[in-house]
């Protein structure tokens, strides 16, 4: 018999419409699988470390800025979180602090992770700006799978499972 192609998957949330709609998508399929689902936000340490180095922050503008962005990924997290309740999914949540991909791909590592989902389409940016840095080492690097969503009816596919 043939396992499961999911038992464990890892939801990159930030905030964004595309991150919303991929972690509704990681919801339909966690349902569809019966396998856990842990939805993982980042505080990109890293680029606000560039940012301070590079004068553009100062330490004390640096500090609000993450607590800021902590207070955000809270959000975020309880959102997708409710998503996941509604549709009977339970999801384990985690804020983490780093460079976005090396987070992720150690949260999907540290969860054995078969399938990592990211969101991949944003509206009002152009086609060469879809895919980020971030997106582009998480999949190179990944272990598992990597899932770009870019369902434009997710929202109506969520709605039926």
């Amino acid at each position: 018999m043939i396992k499961g192609l999911f038992s464990n998957i890892v939801v990159a949330v930030s905030g964004s419409d595309a991150s919303i709609l991929a972690s509704k998508y990681a919801v339909i399929l966690s349902k569809l699988y019966r396998c856990r689902l842990s939805g993982i936000y980042v505080i990109d340490t890293a680029t606000i470390r560039q940012l301070t180095l590079s004068k553009i922050f100062i330490q004390e503008e640096s500090l609000e800025y993450e607590k800021s962005l902590e207070a955000n990924g809270e959000r975020y997290l309880s959102f997708v979180e409710e998503l996941a309740r509604a549709k009977g999914v339970r999801m384990e949540r985690e804020v983490r602090r780093g460079a976005v991909y090396t987070e992720i791909l150690g949260a999907a590592d540290e969860r054995k992770a078969d399938l990592i989902v990211l969101g991949g389409w944003e509206k009002d940016r152009s086609a060469r700006d879809i895919i980020t840095h971030a997106h582009r080492e998480i999949m190179i690097s990944a272990k598992c799978s990597v899932l770009l969503v870019k369902e434009p009816a997710i929202d109506q596919l969520y709605k039926q499972a």
